[in-house]
C-alpha cells in the first residue's frame, strides 16, 4: 500500500506542476551537473573499523546529546547498494568527502590500505554507473592527533599537513576524480567551530551563555579562516603543478552562503547588510579573487585579522577554479547597536559584523521556508562582485522531522523552487555549473543528530539493516532528471508569494 500511495501522490504533483511553459532538465546546459551530497562522518559509519582512527568530530559528537556517527547510514558497508539507488534515480553526480583518518590513520605517514581500497571501490562503482564523483577533502573531520598535537586549524602547521593529505588523494584518486573541493563551507566552519563552539572541535570564549572548554572567539575564527585559505591555496598550487595536466580536473573552495536582505528600508539596515556581505562572502571570496580581505573587516578587526604577505596574497589569489556554495536560508539583516550590559562584552564573529540575522517567513533554525530568490540574489551578487566565477551549489535542501512522512511534498516544493532560481541565474549570465541536493539519504546531522533529516531516501536507524525507503522527493527528482517531470515557474512564483 505504501508504494501505491507514494505513486498516486507523485502523479498528483506531476499533474499540478506540469504546464506548457514549464522548464525541464533539458533547459539547463548539457554539461550542467545535477547530483546529491553527503559527507564521510555522516554517511559511512564504521568509525573504528579497518584502521580508521578518531577525528575531532568523533570526539565532539560524544560530548553532545545529539547522538553520533559511529554507525550513521553504514555507507562503508552499504555503498554498492546506495550507488545502485543513485543510478536508478538517474543521479549525474555524487558529492562525498574522504575521511582523513580512514585514509591516513595518523594524519600523516603510512596510508591505510583498507581505507584506500574503500574509496577506490566507491569511486569505481560511481564511475561504472555513469555518476561523476565530486570529492570534498575536508568536511569537519580533522584527525584528533593534530588537534592534540598543535591545535589544528588555528596553527599554521595545518597547511603542510593538509597539503600532504591532498597530495595523497590527488595521486590515488585523481585519474577518476575531476572535481575537487578542498574545504567544506569554510566560512560557517570557522564561525561555528571557533567563534560559537557548536561544531567540532568546539572552541569559543566562554560566557554567560557559552561554555567552551577552550578557545578565543575574538581571534580564533579569523586565524582558522586564514589558515584554511592558505591550506587551500597550497593544495591548489600542488594540484596545478603536479597533477592537472594529466588528470585535467578542477579544484575549488566552498563557503556557506546565506541569502541576505535588509530588515527594513532604513539606511542603517542597508549598511548592515552590505557589511554582512563583506563578512560572510568577502571574508573568503575577496582573497580568492583579489588577494586580500575586505576593507570593512580590516577596519573593524584591526590587528585581530591576520595579514597576507605579498607572497601569500599571490598564492591565494586565483587559487580556486570554482566556488562551491552551501545555501539553505535567506535571512533579514538588522543593524545591531551596542547596548549597556552588566556582563563583559563578548567579541565574536557576529558582534564584529554588527548585524543581527533574523530568519524570514515562518522559518526556524531547523525548519525553513523556501525562498528561492535569496539564492538567485546570491548568485547575481557573486557574478557582479567577484568576476562571475564558475559556481556549484554543493548543498541545498529542506529538513523535516525524521520519520514523519514519506510524502515529503514540502521538500519537493523547496527543491523545485531552488532549481528554478538556479536556472534564472544562469539565464541572467551566472556561470553556475551544478546543483546538489542535501542529501541523498537521511544521515547523521551536525545540528540535530537524527531528529531532523534532509534525505530523499528514508533510513530506518532502528533497523539493524538500516533499510532505505524512497520518499516522494526521490521519485520527483528521478522524474526531473529523466525528463518526465516539468517544473512550472508559476508554481514557484505562487510559492514565493505565499511566504
Amino acid at each position: 500500500m505504501q508504494v501505491f500511495s507514494l505513486f498516486f501522490s507523485f502523479l498528483f504533483i506531476l499533474l499540478v506542476i506540469s504546464c506548457s511553459d514549464a522548464f525541464t532538465r533539458n533547459d539547463f546546459p548539457e554539461d550542467f551537473l545535477f547530483g546529491a551530497a553527503t559527507s564521510a562522518y555522516q554517511w559511512e559509519g564504521a568509525v573504528d573499523e579497518d584502521g580508521r582512527t578518531p577525528s575531532v568530530w568523533d570526539t565532539f559528537s560524544h560530548t553532545t546529546n545529539l547522538g553520533n556517527g559511529d554507525i550513521a547510514c553504514d555507507g562503508y558497508h552499504k555503498y554498492k547498494e546506495d550507488v545502485k539507488l543513485m543510478a536508478e534515480m538517474g543521479l549525474e553526480a555524487f558529492r562525498f568527502s574522504i575521511s582523513w583518518t580512514r585514509l591516513i590513520p595518523n594524519g600523516r605517514g603510512p596510508i591505510n590500505p583498507k581505507g584506500l581500497l574503500f574509496y577506490k571501490n566507491l569511486i569505481k562503482e560511481l564511475r561504472n554507473n555513469g555518476i561523476e564523483p565530486h570529492v570534498t577533502l575536508y568536511h569537519y573531520d580533522l584527525p584528533q592527533t593534530f588537534e592534540d598535537e598543535y591545535g589544528g586549524w588555528i596553527n599554521s602547521k595545518i597547511i603542510e599537513d593538509f597539503t600532504d593529505f591532498a597530495d595523497v588523494c590527488f595521486r590515488e584518486f585523481g585519474d577518476d576524480v575531476k572535481l575537487w573541493t578542498t574545504i567544506n563551507e569554510a566560512t560557517i566552519f570557522a564561525i561555528s567551530s571557533y567563534s560559537e563552539g557548536f561544531a567540532p572541535p568546539g572552541h569559543c570564549s566562554s560566557s554567560t551563555f557559552f561554555n567552551c572548554s577552550t578557545g578565543n572567539s575574538s581571534t580564533e575564527p579569523y586565524i582558522a579562516g586564514h589558515n584554511m585559505l592558505l591550506a587551500h591555496a597550497s593544495a591548489s598550487k600542488l594540484y596545478k603543478l603536479k597533477y592537472k595536466k594529466k588528470q585535467r580536473g578542477s579544484i575549488g573552495f566552498s563557503i556557506y552562503a546565506f541569502g541576505l536582505t535588509p530588515y527594513s528600508n532604513s539606511k542603517e539596515d542597508e549598511i548592515a547588510t552590505q557589511r554582512a556581505k563583506a563578512f560572510l562572502f568577502g571574508w573568503m571570496l575577496k582573497p580568492l579573487v583579489f588577494g586580500d580581505y575586505p576593507d570593512e573587516m580590516k577596519r573593524i578587526l584591526g590587528s585581530r585579522l591576520p595579514v597576507f604577505s605579498e607572497e601569500e596574497s599571490e598564492l591565494v589569489k586565483g587559487s580556486s577554479e570554482f566556488i562551491g556554495l552551501i545555501h539553505y536560508v535567506t535571512v533579514y539583516v538588522k543593524n545591531s547597536s551596542p547596548t549597556p550590559s552588566l556582563f563583559p562584552s563578548r567579541h565574536d564573529f557576529f558582534t564584529d559584523m554588527g548585524g543581527e540575522t533574523i530568519f524570514m517567513g515562518n522559518s526556524t533554525f531547523l525548519e525553513w521556508d523556501p525562498i528561492p530568490w535569496g539564492l538567485e540574489r546570491v548568485l547575481e551578487y557573486i557574478k557582479q562582485t567577484y568576476n562571475n566565477p564558475p559556481v556549484y551549489i554543493l548543498e541545498n535542501g529542506k529538513p523535516m522531522i525524521h520519520g514523519s512522512t514519506l510524502h515529503d511534498t514540502p521538500r519537493i516544493e523547496y527543491i523545485q523552487g531552488y532549481i528554478g532560481a538556479v536556472l534564472n541565474a544562469i539565464k541572467n549570465g551566472s556561470d553556475t555549473r551544478g546543483y546538489f541536493v542535501w542529501s541523498m539519504f537521511d544521515v547523521y546531522e551536525l545540528l540535530s543528530g537524527y531528529m531532523y533529516s534532509y534525505g530523499m531516501y528514508y533510513v530506518n536507524f532502528s533497523d539493524p539493516g538500516l533499510k532505505r525507503s524512497p520518499k516522494l522527493s526521490s521519485s520527483w527528482y528521478t522524474g526531473f532528471l529523466n525528463g518526465t517531470v516539468d517544473v512550472d515557474p508559476q508554481a514557484i512564483t505562487r510559492l514565493e508569494s505565499n511566504i
